[in-house]
């Protein structure tokens, strides 16, 4: 990428990364070729490679930047909760709130779980999504709110819990987003909650 965009420069590089992750996600990344794109966008092969070196580059690119929106997006959603119970609980609505909003970019990152090229970076965003829950966790533990356990391993299952719901009940079903972040919220603070601390209730209700 060149290292100083215009105000305009940025605002093409994120169209091509918009319009690609949407074919990508449709048609697959390998079914979908730079040709494509450019001939979608009504723009030449030189605009593309003037933003980007490669495919390849670009859906790192765009695999990157949906991990680090869906981070912020959570970031935001906990940022005023005290209780790091509710936090986890809150994250996890803000999960199901930008899946909902993003649900091309979710399928994308599914698949490029299975492809050797992108699986890695998938797993990075993964480990970074356990190394912001982890904090949280352990915070509940020490209040008295979460069972004492491996938090490493409760973080993991909140991510496991979240993400195939996400892939087979909206994804894969069509369910309702908000209907489903209540269940996965409902089940992982029942399976991490001390003896007699009740979870306290989180609002779906769309905004």
């Amino acid at each position: 990428m060149p290292q100083h965009l215009t105000s305009k420069g940025n605002r093409r590089r994120k169209q091509i990364m918009d319009y690609a992750a949407q074919e990508f996600a449709r048609n697959g990344y390998h079914q979908t070729s730079v040709s494509d794109i450019v001939n979608g966008l009504g723009v030449g092969k030189g605009v593309f490679y003037w933003y980007f070196e490669s495919k390849d580059m670009l859906l790192r690119e765009v695999l990157a930047e949906a991990q680090r929106d869906l981070r912020r997006v959570q970031r935001q959603a906990i940022a005023d909760e005290p209780d790091p119970l509710h936090r986890i609980a809150v994250a996890i609505q803000a999960s199901f709130a930008w899946l909902a909003s993003n649900l091309h970019l979710f399928l994308l990152m599914e698949q490029a779980k299975v492809d050797e090229q992108f699986a890695s970076l998938v797993r990075q965003g993964e480990e970074t999504a356990i190394a912001d829950a982890l904090p949280h966790v352990k915070a509940g533990m020490d209040a008295g709110l979460i069972r004492r356990d491996d938090p490493v391993v409760i973080a993991y299952a909140i991510l496991g819990v979240t993400s195939s719901l996400a892939r087979l009940m909206i994804v894969e079903r069509g369910e309702d987003p908000h209907k489903v972040a209540a269940t996965a919220i409902a089940f992982c603070l029942s399976g991490i909650t001390a003896k007699k601390v009740l979870p306290a209730p989180v609002s779906t209700c769309r905004k």
